[in-house]
């Protein structure tokens, strides 16, 4: 099941985002009005970074931030991405396999012809598997 599916099934496709300029404080909110957990960083049309809800709300917690810090300074500049066509098996690899400490990467960039298409998260895969048929069998 997992081998036949393909990210672009499964992805979200209206990704918000965040600029590099955006405050920090303005991109957390917005990570908590959208309910998501990560925000890809666009300069352009460029995907450049990516920061996420725990690590902006963690640092915005224990005061790490001065008022006014740039997205530019705290942003993941590494980010893995998929392919619209890959499948969600290659997906779980690639958050396997490129995460820090032992962990997974819980979102990744979904990028076409160096765009930006989408967003998929470790959550869609789980809801994917769950309402499998396969799942149960």
């Amino acid at each position: 099941m997992l081998e036949e599916k393909r990210v672009k099934e499964l992805m979200i496709k209206d990704v918000f985002t965040t600029t590099p300029d955006e405050e920090v404080v303005f991109a957390f909110e917005k990570l908590m009005k959208h309910k998501i957990s990560a925000l890809p960083v666009m300069d352009g049309n460029e995907i450049v970074g990516i920061v996420t809800a725990s690590d902006l709300g963690y640092n915005l917690v224990l005061d790490k931030y001065k008022l006014g810090t740039k997205v530019f300074e705290v942003m993941v500049e590494n980010i893995t991405s998929v392919k619209p066509n890959d499948s969600l098996i290659h997906a779980i690899c690639a958050m396997e396999e490129n995460a820090p400490d032992s962990n997974i990467v819980n979102q990744l960039p979904v990028i076409d012809d160096g765009k930006l298409v989408g967003i998929i998260s470790d959550g869609d895969i789980i809801k994917a598997i769950k309402y499998s048929k396969d799942c149960f069998e």
